[in-house]
Formats: structure tokens, C-alpha cells, sequence
């Protein structure tokens, strides 16, 4: 099991500066991304060094110095230690994704949500993922189910890139295919009423593109994999806060739908969730 920082750490930091650091960091392929309180960024390169230490794998480790943000969901990173690359191929759930962590949003965390979703895929489903990135959800759902086609739309340009090498390193042309564009415009345009499932791994933006999801799906419906985040207080439940404002969409939209399963997929800040629900379409009138 990967150590949290605060154990890598112990002994190395003095206990007032262990208690003001971030537990957590990723690893994406070979290399690390660590966040560092601004009152310990002169602490960055011990950080870095105990990582290395513990995972000889890592070649490279940068301090992520901005929330992810922008149309391209990208954060800005400051190289600290080893190669200064921003490049790598990760590999997970028996899949290989070619990224460059500069240019592309990824995020190992998600890891649990790919397979989960790729399991409730069944036998000759059309699948539209409306915010593909490098292709990570649409690339698990091909290797791990008999899904018919995968539709894998990305606004950025350099992500459908690394898609596209993605697709042919997993060897599942023809069943996934990559679009760049904005998702809205490429349902109006190409894939209205074609899908048995939606995925929309987008929180920031996908209460906006819900209708466009509705637009996509079959007419006798499908399913929805709806991702958001939320706020909640001790007292309040963030899943049920996202389910009460979707459906009060999708009953504006003329949907009939059910909300089976919800859940929080992990913790983004104080009291800030991001939250998924699985949304059955039983029909559509859009």
C-alpha cells in the first residue's frame, strides 16, 4: 500500500511542519504530482526525495500550484525534483494511457469509478463519453466490455491526440472512436438519439450539458453516469443535494428517469464533494 506523506515524511519534518502537509499525492506512470502548503514550498525538494525513495519507479515530481481550472481542466505544475518531463504512460485496470499531465487533465483517483462504470456496460451498447480526456474511461469500457462503439468526445485538441495513440496502443480501433469538439455541438450534429449510455466526467460542466446528454440518448432511453460537485454541511447529505437538483432538470426536460445509485467518489475540499449518480432513463421527448 502506497504511504500517505506524513508517514514518508516522519522524522524529516519538524511535527508543526507534518501537521500543516497535504497526506496525499498522485502517481501517474513515472511521475509524482505533490501539493505543498505555501509556508513549506522550501520543504518541496525533501518532499520529493522521500517520494523517490519510496517509489523507485518515479523519475520526475512536480508541485501542482493551481487548481485545476479552464476549458481544458488543466493545473499548473512546477517542476521539483528528477526529469523534467511532463509526459508519461500510465497503466491501469490492464490499460495503457499515454499523457502529458501539462497539456491533458488526468486523475489516477477516478481509477475505481472506470472499472465500475466499464462493468455495467453491456453487449452491444452504443456509448457517447461526452468529456473523454485522453480517452481513460472510453479505453477501460472497450477492454472490459462488449460495448458496440464508444463516441469520445474532448474540446481539447492535444487530449484527442494522446487519445488517438490510446486507442491504437490498447488495440480497440474501430470500437472507440475519438471526436474533437465541444461536446453540444457534436451530439447536435452527429450523435442525437444513437446511445444506450451517456458518461459525463465532467463536474464543472455537466448540469449544464445535461440536456445535450437526453438529446443523445435513444428514445426508449438508457443510462445516464453523472458527475458533479457539491457543498454540504455536517447535517447535510451531498449525494442527495445533487440528485434533488438534477431531477429537477430532468423533469423540465420531459425525462422519465430513476436515480438508483449514488455516491460520493471522493472528498475535494472543506465540506466540497464531487458526487456520482446513475441515472436510469426509462424515455425521452426531446
Amino acid at each position: 500500500m502506497r504511504k500517505d506523506l506524513k508517514s514518508l515524511l516522519a522524522g524529516k519534518l519538524e511535527p508543526w511542519e507534518l501537521k500543516l502537509l497535504y497526506k496525499s499525492y498522485d502517481i501517474v506512470g513515472d511521475i509524482a504530482v505533490i501539493r505543498v502548503p505555501e509556508s513549506l514550498e522550501q520543504r518541496d525538494g525533501i518532499i520529493a526525495e522521500a517520494i523517490m525513495q519510496a517509489h523507485k519507479r518515479v523519475k520526475a515530481v512536480w508541485r501542482q500550484v493551481s487548481p485545476v481550472s479552464g476549458d481544458f481542466r488543466l493545473r499548473e505544475l512546477e517542476w521539483v525534483a528528477g526529469e523534467r518531463k511532463t509526459e508519461t504512460v500510465h497503466k491501469e485496470h490492464g490499460c495503457l494511457f499515454k499523457v502529458d499531465l501539462e497539456k491533458c487533465y488526468f486523475s489516477p483517483r477516478l481509477s475505481y469509478e472506470r472499472i465500475r462504470i466499464a462493468q455495467h456496460v453491456q453487449p452491444g451498447e452504443v456509448v457517447v463519453n461526452m468529456f473523454a480526456g485522453v480517452g481513460c474511461y472510453s479505453i477501460v469500457i472497450a477492454r472490459h466490455s462488449e460495448a458496440k462503439k464508444i463516441y469520445s468526445i474532448d474540446v481539447n485538441p492535444i487530449a484527442v491526440r494522446c487519445m488517438q495513440e490510446n486507442v491504437k496502443l490498447n488495440k480497440v480501433e474501430g470500437r472507440v472512436v475519438p471526436i474533437q469538439g465541444d461536446a453540444k455541438k457534436v451530439v447536435e450534429e452527429r450523435l442525437r438519439k444513437i446511445a444506450d449510455r451517456i458518461i459525463m466526467p465532467l463536474p464543472e460542466r455537466a448540469y449544464e450539458y445535461l440536456d445535450c446528454a437526453v438529446q443523445s440518448l435513444k428514445q426508449t432511453g438508457g443510462w445516464i453516469h453523472y458527475y458533479d460537485f457539491e457543498h454540504a454541511k455536517k447535517n447535510e447529505n451531498p449525494v442527495e443535494k445533487i440528485e434533488s437538483k438534477v431531477s429537477k432538470k430532468l423533469q423540465m426536460l420531459g425525462v422519465d428517469f430513476y436515480v438508483p445509485f449514488g455516491r460520493i467518489v471522493r472528498v475535494t475540499g472543506p465540506n466540497w464533494y464531487q458526487v456520482v449518480l446513475d441515472i436510469e432513463v426509462k424515455g425521452t421527448y426531446v
